[in-house]
């Protein structure tokens, strides 16, 4: 894993079952089980130590799917069910088979659920070869978790895993759709990525190509099968926008639109912890998203869940938000609830969302330029100090600018990253400083205001400065020489 966490700090931390667990025996764990407050910890410490699986990592894994909602005995829109997303035609029916348990029951009971789930798991572990030692290290499943995915490529399995590891490493404290507690203890693993250490990080910089119509989203391609090549706006006019929830994860949602048997697509898929955005099929070709809507519009789903309004964090109506105003500049569309609609205003549709829980009002704010937030109380100026004056700047699509400053009373720079979201809330934020022939210097983390100051004296030297604010990231050339 990265040195740092690259996912928003937003979710709080405490301790339920001790860290030390983590690396205990199925005896403690069991222990665990039989202190816990309610049925779904307990069912998470059994399931744990049945079948050697960590503990922290299940949870993190079943947060990262669902949140730990089962949403009634309701399938995704891939086919997962339950806490632990059993995906029928793969994991669903494995599980049954390892654990014995009907197929209904593996569906409707979290309990039965969280254990096929970690038996599904201990079997890809097996099958990776981890004996009994390397199953007390989370660090050596990082290939079984993203198995359990089922990604079409290794690219997606690895961002698959990664948001698992993640989750892992900032800790999490959810809370069942019964009201009970559940938490995981922030501990940082450095994975055993095995071979999908050599595939694409796809929250790398790298993957923000320049064939993505929107410069902030990575590109990761849709199946063939699942959209029709075209050549809009020339064959079809695009006049509308069209908002969805995916009813799945973000990772599951992209692994899903590369299924050719899915048959769906959409052009966008949004995050929900931070606001990444992947592009899946170019806005000139048709999305399979919005039935009569297809021809005309651009489609954006959303990582989440209608029947949950946790999904719905500020950070993804703010990257969505700069998206949605980006599309409909570049194609005229105007900024209202006529042209920017939901999933289910579609005509002929039977879809619901995006659900009751989407606040139409703060993300149309958004669409149409309005804060409605608090503004940063910091500047460049009051954060790298007196004499220093801003010489160039970068915007960070919504989420933030990256600033250059120079004190010319020194000849040092200064680069700081100023947030414009998600303000006095940590999220991930960074900036960075490299003096032609020196290292670079980087500053990194999850910030409630700002990254830096990075200052370093630089008279007669060119510089490279950026940073990074949500999902967007600018990574400047050696300039400003002298």
């Amino acid at each position: 894993m990265r040195a740092r966490l690259r996912r928003s700090a937003a979710l709080l931390t405490g301790a339920l079952i001790p860290a030390s667990l983590l690396m205990g025996s199925p005896a403690a764990a069991m222990s665990a089980a039989m202190s816990a407050d309610g049925p779904v910890s307990a069912a998470f410490a059994r399931a744990a130590a049945a079948h050697e699986v960590p503990r922290d990592l299940l949870v993190s894994l079943a947060y990262a799917e669902t949140r730990l909602d089962g949403h009634d005995g309701e399938p995704s829109a891939g086919g997962g069910y339950g806490m632990m997303h059993l995906v029928t035609s793969r994991t669903l029916e494995r599980a049954a088979t390892l654990t014995d348990r009907p197929v209904k029951e593996l569906k409707s009971d979290d309990a039965a659920n969280i254990a096929g789930g970690a038996a599904v798991l201990r079997a890809y572990a097996d099958e990776e070869g981890l004996d009994a030692a390397a199953r007390k290290d989370p660090a050596r499943w990082y290939a079984a978790i993203a198995r359990y995915g089922g990604a079409a490529s290794p690219d997606v399995a690895r961002l698959y895993a990664d948001t698992v590891y993640d989750l892992m490493a900032e800790g999490v404290r959810a809370t069942s759709t019964g009201g009970e507690s559940v938490t995981v203890e922030p501990r940082a693993v450095e994975p055993d990525r095995g071979a999908y250490a050599k595939a694409k990080d796809l929250d790398g910089p790298s993957t923000f190509a320049a064939s993505t119509d929107y410069p902030q989203a990575a590109w990761v391609p849709a199946s063939t099968a699942n959209y029709a090549v075209s050549s809009r706006p020339a064959s079809d006019k695009i006049d509308r926008i069209v908002i969805h929830v995916a009813q799945g994860s973000y990772a599951g949602t992209i692994s899903w639109f590369q299924n050719p048997a899915a048959k769906v697509s959409s052009h966008y898929v949004v995050r929900s912890s931070d606001g990444a955005v992947t592009q899946m099929v170019r806005e000139k070709d048709r999305a399979f998203h919005a039935g009569e809507y297809n021809r005309r519009s651009v489609g954006i789903e959303h990582e989440g869940f209608v029947s949950d309004a946790t999904w719905f964090t500020d950070a993804m109506y703010r990257s969505s938000a700069a998206l949605t105003r980006n599309i409909a500049d570049r194609y005229g569309i105007p900024k209202d609830r006529t042209h920017i609609v939901g999933h289910n205003q579609v005509p002929g549709t039977d879809h619901t969302d995006p659900g009751g829980h989407w606040n139409w009002t703060t993300f149309m704010r958004y669409v149409t330029g309005g804060s409605g937030g608090t503004p940063n109380p910091h500047t460049p100026e009051s954060v790298c100090g007196s004499g220093y004056k801003v010489i160039d700047s970068a915007a960070l699509g919504s989420a933030g600018t990256v600033h250059l400053l120079y004190n010319s009373a020194n000849g040092n720079n200064c680069v700081a990253t100023i947030k414009k979201t998600s303000i006095g809330t940590a999220t991930t934020t960074s900036a960075y400083l490299e003096v032609q022939g020196k290292a670079r210097v980087t500053d990194s983390g999850n910030f409630a205001y700002y990254a830096g100051p990075i200052r370093a004296a630089a008279a007669g030297k060119c510089v490279k400065w950026g940073g990074k604010a949500g999902s967007a990231v600018y990574d400047s050339p050696f300039e400003h020489c002298g």
